[in-house]
């Protein structure tokens, strides 16, 4: 079973988190090793920024269905 919603809006974060500063201590060309799309730094970055693109364009997604289907 997975677990609820507010628990996964606070952990995924703090798990990127987590994994930014990790690669952050462990990498020694930190800025420029997250290029590199087999780096832990990498998606460390990417996943804070893309599930709130997710959410942002799954709820503009339901909006313009509910409107289209309201008119």
């Amino acid at each position: 079973m997975f677990p609820s919603l507010p628990t996964m809006t606070v952990l995924v974060p703090l798990l990127s988190l987590a994994g930014l500063f990790y690669s952050a201590s462990m990498d020694e060309n930190f800025p420029q090793g997250c290029t590199s799309t087999t780096s832990l730094c990498f998606y460390s970055l990417l996943l804070p920024i893309t599930i709130p693109v997710y959410v942002f364009f799954h709820l503009w997604t339901w909006m313009g269905l509910t409107l289209f289907r309201h008119n």
